[in-house]
Order: structure tokens, then C-alpha cells, then sequence
């Protein structure tokens, strides 16, 4: 199959998203390490099945990259020598001339596309898979797979029951990687829903060093949370959190007072990125009195990852919760269960800041039980006259 030039033969632009997604970044941060669009991130990571491709890891330095072809064109395309292209590259002479000798379109000229296209067909080194050659193996990895083995139970039950024949042994990762890229043929795709999570699309496994870029910057701890804010006593202690929209690419901030229950949604059309979220919360935040500016409790989310400037904007005190300890925020989330204004699976940037404020001063004139089904706008607007 004739190979066509994408993006993806980049390696120094495909890599790097990669790498991002590894280390755990968001799709649109690790696709603007890549200097493209969440959407094409999403196709390259769909089209590979999840995996991180091994073509231009740690790229060698005596590999032409793209860029380096594209510069060559230019040269060439101007009359620029190969003595002055090589210098200007960092590269021997004898280099270019091979360049040009081996990559050139055979109509006459050098175009760095059809280029990189012909070195990174001549590079490849293709081999058939194990579960593509040995039928019996891969019929006895279908049938274990079926009955729900994992593939490390897999691998290691294929050394108990074929000790003597090498044959018969395959590693964990190898039927990973013929479950989820296709392009090596050998298991279906279809068997993914036989692994335990049942994922159509392999996730990279985030160990804590890959997680490091998540921890927030200087964070205070919910256990240093003054009593006040945890008995309910006061009003002025606030959640908050965002709802996310369809596909990861829209969100609307949620702020929550514990004592009476009143909402406040905060518009955030542009995303929701950190640059993004720390405007628009701390000036949703200056709206209020400062009476009711006591304290705010968000989970540690990287989109808080400026939570020092809401701070000081907006002059209240910020508390981030426990991993994965939601019920320390359990107003907050009971509040965004109410997905009756905004569906799941919905774009969020439909709905403009007053339709936020329409949306908001409804839940605020609902009467709740736990305040003896008096309204939040009610108890609130005690505290503002005050």
C-alpha cells in the first residue's frame, strides 16, 4: 500500500504529543505541544488504537527530520548550493548530496513531503507479527481471551502448559498491542471488550512521577480549613467545580455556598484551561460582599492551577480536598447532579453568561429540606442586609 504523506510521518511533531499524553496531560495541552488542534490529536490517538507509536522515539541525530528536508527544498528551490545548505544545517555536504540522490520525485526536483514519504518507507523494517504466523498461538490467545483471561494470565499460563515449545509463548504487551493496533493484523479489535476495562481505546497507565505536573502549586489542604467552614455554622464558605461539556471541550464553573446552598455559575466560553478558569472565577468572586468571601474549596483539578491569583484578586482563602475524596465537596456535587439545564454529552458554549445567571437564580429560588424548604436567595439576602 502506497504510504501518503500526513502529519503523522512527523515524528518530531507527533512524538512530543505522545510524550504529553504519557505524562498525563490533558488532549488539548499535549496537542499544542504538537502545535496542532485537539481534534487531530484525538484522530491520531483513535487511529493508533491508544498506543504511542515506536516509529521516531528518541529520534537519532543522523535522521533527517522533516524540517530539515523542508530547509533543503527551500535551498535548493532558491539555487543554494549543497556546500551552503549543509552548513546552514549543521550537516556534512556528502549528507544533502545523498539526500537529494535518494528522495528526488522522479518527474525531476525535491519536494520535502514526497521526501520524507520515500525515507520513511525505505526505513521501515517490516516483520509479521508472532499472532500473525503462529495460527495455533493465536488461537489459543482468542479463546483465552474470551474467557476473560487478562493478557499477563495469558502470557504466564502459556509457560505452564507449553514449557518445551518457544513457540507457544508470547509476552502481555504484544497481545496489547495486536488487540489495539490494527495495523499489525493479527487479534480483532472486537476482543478489547473482553479485557476487564473493556476500553476500545488503550489509556496510557500515569505512574506518580508522570503525575507531578499535576500537584498544584503551594496547595492548602482542606484539614486547614477553619471549623467555621466545616460546621456550616457561617455563610461565606463556598465549592466549587466545573461540569464539563461534550467531549472534554467546553465547562461551566460551579460555586456553591455551604450554609444556605446558593449557586453561582460561572461563564467560561474560551475553555477552561487554567489562563482561563482564574479570570473569570476570581471576578465572579468580586460580585459578592466581602462578608460572604470567607473561603473556597475546590478539588485539585490543574484547571486551579493559578489559584493564588483568585486569591488575591478576589481576597478569599482557597482549600483543595483529598484525591478522589469528592464527598469533601458534597454540596457542590449535588449540585452539579442537577443536569437538567446541561445534559451530558452537550456543548456548553451554547449557553451565554446570563442564561448561567437565568440558570443559577432558578436553583436559588428552589426551596430545599435541609433549610427547612426556605430558599437560598432568602437566607443569602439575610446575610447581604445584614
Amino acid at each position: 500500500m502506497t504510504v501518503r504523506f500526513s502529519n503523522q510521518l512527523v515524528a518530531e511533531m507527533v512524538q512530543p504529543f505522545w510524550a504529553a499524553v504519557q505524562r498525563g496531560e490533558f488532549l488539548t495541552d499535549a496537542a499544542a505541544v504538537a502545535g496542532t488542534n485537539r481534534w487531530r490529536g484525538l484522530r491520531w490517538v483513535r487511529e493508533a488504537g491508544g498506543v504511542r507509536p515506536w516509529r521516531g522515539r528518541d529520534l537519532k541525530g543522523r535522521c533527517l527530520s522533516f524540517a530539515e528536508r523542508e530547509e533543503i527544498a527551500v535551498g535548493r528551490a532558491g539555487g543554494e548550493s549543497m556546500r551552503s545548505i549543509a552548513a546552514r544545517l549543521g550537516r556534512s555536504p556528502s549528507t544533502i548530496s545523498r539526500e537529494l540522490a535518494r528522495n528526488h520525485r522522479s518527474g525531476g526536483g525535491y519536494r520535502a513531503s514526497s521526501a520524507h514519504v520515500l525515507a520513511y518507507e525505505r526505513a521501515s523494517r517490516p516483520k509479521p507479527a508472532k499472532l500473525v504466523t503462529n495460527v495455533v498461538l493465536r488461537e489459543k490467545v482468542e479463546q483465552d481471551l474470551q474467557r476473560k483471561y487478562s493478557p499477563e494470565q495469558i502470557s504466564g499460563r502459556l509457560l505452564m502448559e507449553f514449557p518445551e515449545d518457544l513457540e507457544m509463548r508470547v509476552s502481555p504487551e504484544t497481545i496489547y498491542q495486536s488487540l489495539y493496533v490494527q495495523s499489525r493484523g493479527a487479534l480483532r479489535r472486537e476482543l478489547a471488550v473482553c479485557l476487564r476495562t473493556g476500553r476500545a481505546l488503550r489509556v496510557p497507565n500515569r505512574q506518580g512521577a508522570q503525575r507531578k505536573n499535576r500537584v498544584l502549586p503551594d496547595m492548602v489542604n482542606i484539614a486547614q480549613r477553619p471549623a467555621v467552614a466545616t460546621d456550616r455554622a457561617v455563610p461565606g464558605h463556598w465549592e466549587g467545580d466545573l461540569i464539563i461539556g461534550k467531549r472534554n471541550a467546553s465547562a461551566i464553573g460551579t460555586l456553591v455556598e455551604r450554609a444556605t446552598g446558593y449557586t453561582m455559575l460561572v461563564h467560561l466560553p474560551a475553555g477552561y484551561k487554567p489562563e482561563q478558569v482564574a479570570p473569570a472565577l476570581a471576578a465572579k468572586i468580586q460580585t459578592l460582599p466581602m462578608a460572604l468571601r470567607g473561603s473556597l474549596t475546590w478539588d485539585q483539578g490543574v484547571e486551579m492551577r493559578d489559584w493564588k491569583q483568585v486569591t488575591v484578586a478576589a481576597d478569599i482563602a482557597i482549600f483543595f480536598c483529598d484525591p478522589h475524596s469528592p464527598w469533601q465537596r458534597g454540596t457542590n456535587e449535588n449540585t452539579n447532579g442537577l443536569r437538567q439545564y446541561f445534559p451530558k454529552g452537550t456543548d456548553l458554549t451554547a449557553h451565554s453568561a446570563a442564561d448561567l445567571d437565568w440558570v443559577a437564580d432558578e436553583l436559588n429560588d428552589r426551596p430545599r429540606k435541609r433549610l427547612g424548604f426556605k430558599k437560598p436567595f432568602e437566607l443569602i439576602g439575610d446575610v447581604v442586609l445584614r
